[in-house]
């Protein structure tokens, strides 16, 4: 959801929170043009570009620092290669704490998992 109206939702069968986070992130990212600054209640959306993980994954090529696969790395990818163009701001809101546009993508999140049956991963723009 952004400040201008701009908003929609989806969904996938047999996803994570963390995945879905991930696709609203570049879904957005890809819908919208300049700077960009994303408010999201995902400590994993925000901490990877606060903390840098990406550039460890990258030079570890897409290992965790434990040596694991990184989880979601086509998502992570897409959302690496816009936040390089482009001024990306991340920061993190609190969730459920009265928010506006939190509350609001959280609304949206909820009635897209509970009203729709999804058979692949949709686009949210």
């Amino acid at each position: 959801m952004v400040p201008n109206g701009l908003s929609d939702s989806g969904g996938a069968v047999q996803t994570t929170n963390n995945r879905m986070e991930l696709k609203a992130v570049l879904e957005a990212l890809s819908a919208l043009e300049g700077a960009v600054e994303v408010h999201c209640d995902s400590t994993y959306v925000v901490n990877c570009f606060r903390d840098q993980w990406w550039q460890g994954w990258i030079r570890r090529k897409w290992k965790t620092a434990d040596g694991k696969a990184v989880s979601n790395q086509d998502l992570w990818m897409s959302i690496i290669e816009q936040v390089q163009r482009r001024p990306v701001e991340f920061r993190w809101v609190k969730g459920h704490s009265g928010d506006r546009w939190n509350d609001e993508a959280d609304r949206l999140a909820t009635e897209a998992a509970d009203g729709q049956d999804m058979v692949q991963e949709q686009s949210l723009f």
